[in-house]
C-alpha cells in the first residue's frame, strides 16, 4: 500500500517562491509514489480576521496554483477544508483530550499573538494546532511534509493520537514529518536572518508567484547582499548570497558546487541577473497557468467537487469509527 500524505496551504495573500520551493514543488514529486491529500486550509485562515470576499477569491487562487505547479487531480485529492465538516468535528473531539498546558507552549501561538497579546487573541488561534492534528489524523496520514517551524505541531499531533489510542483503542496512525533537507527555508530578500513570509510588511522582501517578470527582476536586483564578495555558499557567514544561491539551485537544478564554479570571480550583479533570468523562466509559465485556471472556473470547480467527494468519503468513514470508539451517537 502507498503511504498517505496530507498537507495544505492557507489562502491568505499570494504564495511566494518560498512556499513553492518548500512545499508545492515537493508535492508534485510526492504524488507519483504516495496517496496524497492536498487541502486548502481555509478554516485555519479565519483564526485571524479575513475579508470574506477576498478570502473566497484566495481559496480559488490557491486551487489554481495547485494545478498550475503540476498537482494532478488524477493522482491526488485536491479539496477545500471547510467543505469537509469532519475536520471541525474531529478538532472538537481531540480538544477533549488536549491539555491547556500543551497548547500554551506552542511557539507559533506565542509569535502570532504578540501583536495583540495572548489575552485578546482568538480561541481559534490558540487551538489551531488541534485543528491541524484533526486534518492529519482524519485521513490516516503517515507522512506530513512540513517546515521546521511546524515540527512542534506534528509532535502534538502524535501526542494526541497516542493518547486517544491508549484511552479508546487503536484508531490513529502515528504520522511522521517530512522535511526537505536543502532549501526548506527560503529567507527574506531584505533580511536573510528571517524566513520569507506572506505577511512581511515589505513587499520587496518576497518573490510572489503572481509577480510579473519586471517585478521579479527588480526585487532580485535589489535584494541585500553580504559585506564579503564572491559567490560562495556559507549560510553562517554569507547568509544573503547563500539564500539567493539556494533559490538558483531550485530554479535550475544545478548543485551548489557547480553554481560556485559557474560564478567564480564574478560579482553579485552578474549572479543576480542570472538568478532573475532563472526565476522568470521557471515561474512565468506557472503564473500564466494560474490565470488560465482562474478564468476556467468550470474546470477548476469540477476539480474541487471531485476532490470533495473523495475526501468526504474517507472523512465520514473515519469520523464514524472515532465516534464509535468514544461511545458517541446511536
Amino acid at each position: 500500500m502507498k503511504d498517505i500524505v496530507f498537507s495544505g496551504v492557507q489562502p491568505t495573500k499570494n504564495l511566494h517562491i518560498g512556499n513553492y520551493i518548500g512545499a508545492l514543488k515537493q508535492w508534485v514529486d510526492m504524488q507519483n509514489d504516495n496517496k496524497c491529500y492536498f487541502c486548502i486550509v481555509d478554516e485555519h485562515a479565519v483564526t485571524v480576521p479575513q475579508d470574506p470576499k477576498n478570502l473566497r477569491q484566495q481559496i480559488l487562487s490557491i486551487a489554481a496554483t495547485y494545478l498550475a505547479v503540476g498537482i494532478d487531480p488524477k493522482k491526488s485529492v485536491l479539496f477545500i477544508q471547510s467543505d469537509i465538516p469532519q475536520h471541525a468535528e474531529l478538532q472538537w473531539l481531540l480538544m477533549t483530550i488536549a491539555k491547556m498546558g500543551e497548547l500554551s507552549r506552542m511557539t507559533q501561538f506565542k509569535d502570532k499573538s504578540k501583536k495583540t497579546g495572548a489575552q485578546t487573541a482568538s480561541v481559534g488561534l490558540f487551538s489551531y494546532p488541534v485543528l491541524m492534528a484533526a486534518d492529519i489524523l482524519l485521513y490516516d496520514t503517515n507522512k506530513v511534509p512540513v517546515g521546521e517551524d511546524q515540527l512542534q505541531h506534528i509532535e502534538l499531533t502524535r501526542i494526541l493520537a497516542r493518547r486517544f489510542n491508549e484511552r479508546f483503542g487503536e484508531t490513529f496512525i502515528m504520522p511522521q514529518p517530512m522535511i526537505q533537507k536543502f532549501g526548506a527555508r527560503i529567507m527574506s530578500l531584505k533580511d536573510p536572518k528571517i524566513k520569507m513570509s506572506k505577511s512581511d510588511p515589505s513587499d520587496a522582501a518576497s518573490l510572489f508567484i503572481m509577480d510579473d517578470d519586471d517585478t521579479l527582476r527588480k526585487k532580485i536586483m535589489r535584494a541585500v547582499t553580504d559585506s564579503d564578495t564572491g559567490i560562495i555558499f556559507d549560510p553562517e557567514t554569507r547568509p544573503a548570497i547563500s539564500n539567493l544561491m539556494t533559490i538558483y539551485h531550485h530554479m535550475t537544478g544545478q548543485n551548489i558546487k557547480d553554481i560556485e564554479k559557474e560564478f567564480k570571480n564574478q560579482g553579485y550583479g552578474n549572479f543576480k541577473k542570472a538568478l532573475a533570468d532563472a526565476v522568470i523562466y521557471h515561474i512565468s509559465p506557472i503564473r500564466q497557468k494560474i490565470k488560465y485556471y482562474l478564468e476556467s472556473s468550470v474546470e477548476l470547480n469540477q476539480v474541487l467537487s471531485d476532490g470533495f467527494e473523495q475526501a468526504s468519503e474517507v472523512a465520514e468513514k473515519k469520523i464514524k469509527q472515532i465516534k464509535e470508539k468514544m461511545g458517541l451517537g446511536r
